[in-house]
């Protein structure tokens, strides 16, 4: 076929690809749209790239240590040394992930012995980061929940929305977050889910809430509960900073409230922050089942999806993981270090609330002691942000979400002093 019948015409320069006859050739990719970024990861650029030697980086969801470095655990280092000194062959893992640390994780998620886990009625992928796990169980649902739809908190992490959506499934918000009391709005909230349709997907942050650090109380928890069961609607838990709020046990709450209900729910959850193993994609996603025979089927699925996929997760991830969750003298190291780190943000926000509080005695600030997790809303507008990093170095998120954990003693007297000028 001659170019000049309509065909494409192959071998041009740059790879163009002719169009119909007389119209300019165009490449195959010209039509792509520019990415872009994602907002934090390119504020997270944006801050490597400021030569300033005194600015604060409150951007991205990284645990710091008050000398401003990523901590190296040292129940994982040593896992890791354990691993190097016994190290053989690395094949493929099974695309359900490494048995070990899938034991590991029901252990931690549900407590030991819940009839949950010894009745074999909920099924566990290891996955790559909750984000991985996330993902997957979208994809899931998607295959096998058809028309089922998608709610999340106003706000929610922006990733939320974007890999439900990535999955072909509609995306909607639910009441949440209110700024004017610093708190949630429940009965908005529980109105909008009691008129969702059974089989609605609702999206719940188990602890830590991600960007407000606003979380549902025991009581509202036990409150949601019958609505959720009533309703017949299908949680969609993500725990992705167990330990940072109340404590490993404590931040478990939610999802062991939901499995004695007896709902069939999804949980996704991270070791990122809490073993401090970002680059490792250590996750898992769990779903609760009816009975052992309905955890197998969608067990069966979950592999079907991933082998689609990634086919199968990491095996180094796993057996870090496994080792300091299985060992008894590595889980009471990687315990201790997770109450150490939870004290230290608790400490910086009474500090940031201290100075603030002292420079502007007009204004509450006691979200910031109310809030839990790495995160907390500051209620900054984006001018009042923009001007926090032109002016004073300081980067956070445009939305006004700060992340506690990036502060420290040396930066937090000054970073509170930005943040009273700019509200003044």
């Amino acid at each position: 076929m001659s170019a000049g019948s309509g065909g494409l015409s192959r071998g041009g320069p740059g790879g163009q690809v002719g169009g119909a006859a007389g119209t300019a050739p165009r490449t195959v990719f010209g039509h792509l749209e520019p990415y872009a970024g994602d907002p934090i990861l390119s504020l997270n650029a944006a801050f490597q790239a400021d030569p300033r030697p005194d600015k604060v980086n409150l951007s991205i969801g990284i645990y710091f240590d008050d000398a401003g470095r990523i901590p190296v655990l040292d129940c994982v280092r040593r896992a890791e040394a354990q691993m190097l000194e016994e190290s053989g062959p690395k094949p493929y893992l099974p695309i359900e992930g490494s048995a070990a640390m899938r034991k590991a994780v029901q252990g931690l998620l549900f407590g030991a012995g819940h009839e949950a886990v010894a009745s074999g009625r909920v099924a566990t992928l290891q996955t790559v980061g909750s984000s991985g796990g996330l993902r997957v169980g979208a994809d899931f649902i998607r295959r096998w929940l058809p028309g089922a739809q998608v709610w999340i908190s106003d706000p929610s992490w922006d990733n939320h929305r974007a890999m439900f959506e990535g999955a072909g499934l509609a995306v909607h918000a639910y009441p949440y977050y209110d700024a004017a009391t610093g708190g949630v709005r429940l009965d908005a909230m529980r109105d909008t889910l009691a008129g969702l349709p059974a089989g609605s997907i609702v999206l719940l942050h188990a602890c830590c809430h991600n960007p407000t650090g606003v979380d549902l109380s025991r009581a509202q928890w036990e409150a949601l509960v019958p609505l959720l069961r009533e309703r017949g609607l299908i949680p969609y838990l993500d725990l992705a900073y167990q330990g940072y709020g109340d404590g490993i046990e404590e931040d478990a709450f939610a999802l062991r409230l939901l499995a004695a209900a007896g709902l069939t729910f999804f949980v996704a959850n991270s070791f990122s922050k809490s073993m401090s193993v970002y680059g490792e994609r250590a996750g898992a996603l769990s779903v609760v089942c009816a009975d052992r025979a309905e955890a197998e089927l969608v067990l069966g699925q979950l592999k079907a999806t991933v082998r689609r996929n990634y086919s199968s997760p990491s095996i180094h991830a796993a057996g870090i993981v496994a080792r300091v969750l299985a060992d008894p003298v590595l889980r009471a190291s990687w315990e201790a270090d997770v109450a150490a780190m939870r004290s230290r943000i608790q400490a910086m926000r009474r500090a940031l609330h201290g100075v603030l509080a002292a420079k502007r005695p007009g204004r509450d600030f006691r979200y910031f002691l109310t809030q839990r997790g790495m995160f907390s809303y500051t209620g900054l507008a984006a001018a009042q942000v923009d001007r926090l990093r032109e002016e004073f170095g300081v980067y956070l998120v445009r939305s006004g979400r700060i992340c506690v954990a990036g502060l420290n003693s040396g930066n937090v007297e000054r970073t509170a002093a930005a943040i009273a000028a700019v509200v003044a």
